[in-house]
């Protein structure tokens, strides 16, 4: 029975830790903790309560659904949940309701996740990724409006600069230090830079080139939108380099073979992800709802379909095999 408990909590220590590619438990338990302090600097405990609530009941949907044991194992049905757990309480007010909301949402977003890998990822070889996130927090963000327990209220919060007022066009050497980290915590929906160096202190402990990308991701994304002129308020807070850095991380080091022609790929992977967020930005604006880790998921789908191109002398195996296909064809 302990030995079961003690699986099912480093199953779920893994599916935070996953949220960032990681199947490391002590990574996942440095991610909560990044996700209390942000929680105790904020005054409001919610989204701490909320990603330990959808964490929990998405691993544990998938136990009793009994999907795939190896992917439960390594956390790959927990981090969609818990992003769900802490998404709701970021854009909704907390109450009896909202805990319901939150629970159905962190189990359907395993259902989801398991459709997916039966769809997409099994026919082409795409991986959900965070998906499941975007898709089941979209519909339940959409469906919150329509019911009247469930008060959103997503002000953000309120950041005072000169670079935020439009005094300056670049923000100073310490906004600059405060954005760069902000990106990284914004996956986690937290505009806390400490709880950024605490995230990527938890890459870095599980994968080091994963750590490299998401230091090299953020880095690009605020050079990026800043250069753009992108909202002021938006990149201070990290909303413009949040995808961007899982974006980096994705195809520079997790789904692709490192390689100078990859990293290369990722770069520009990287800057298309910055461009997708704006784009997304404006088109979900007038639905009220927010992008999430929507352009990333796109940015990762396009860019791993086209995989087999960054495979050694590509051009040389597609006439080898047509070469083959000729040779055996019957001749006239």
């Amino acid at each position: 029975m302990n030995e079961n408990r003690q699986g099912f909590l480093f199953q779920c220590l893994r599916g935070a830790g996953q949220v960032f590619f990681m199947e490391n438990a002590l990574t996942g338990l440095l991610f909560l903790v990044a996700i209390a302090y942000a929680s105790f600097a904020g005054g409001d405990w919610a989204t701490t309560i909320g990603a330990l609530v959808g964490l929990v009941v998405a691993t544990l949907t998938a136990r009793l659904l009994e999907c795939d044991e190896a992917s439960i194992t390594s956390g790959l049905f927990g981090f969609n949940g818990i992003l769900i757990g802490i998404a709701m309480p970021t854009f909704i007010t907390a109450s009896p309701e909202l805990w319901f909301y939150v629970i159905v949402g962190a189990a359907m977003s395993t259902v989801v996740t398991a459709a997916m890998g039966a769809t997409i990822t099994k026919s082409w070889g795409i991986p959900g990724s965070t998906g499941p996130f975007v898709l089941t927090g979209w519909l339940l963000m959409a469906g919150a409006y329509a019911f009247g327990a469930l008060d959103i209220a997503s002000e953000q919060p309120k950041l005072v600069s000169d670079y935020v007022q439009g005094a300056e066009v670049i923000p100073s050497s310490v906004e600059l230090v405060q954005i760069f980290f902000r990106n990284i915590g914004q996956v986690f929906l937290l505009g806390n830079e400490i709880s950024g160096v605490i995230i990527l202190v938890g890459i870095l402990i599980a994968s080091r080139p994963a750590g490299i990308a998401a230091v090299l991701g953020s880095l690009i994304a605020m050079i990026a939108a800043i250069v753009l002129r992108a909202d002021p308020s938006s990149v201070s807070q990290g909303l413009f380099g949040f995808s961007a850095v899982l974006t980096a991380m994705a195809i520079g080091v997790v789904f692709l073979k490192t390689s100078p022609k990859v990293i290369a790929y990722a770069l520009l992977a990287t800057i298309v992800t910055v461009f997708l967020q704006g784009a997304y930005d404006v088109l979900m604006s007038p639905l009220g709802l927010p992008s999430f880790t929507a352009p990333y998921v796109l940015t990762l789908y396009l860019f791993i379909v086209p995989k087999k191109l960054l495979a050694p002398h590509p051009h040389k195996r597609v006439r080898e095999h047509l070469v083959g296909k000729a040779a055996d064809a019957p001749t006239k």
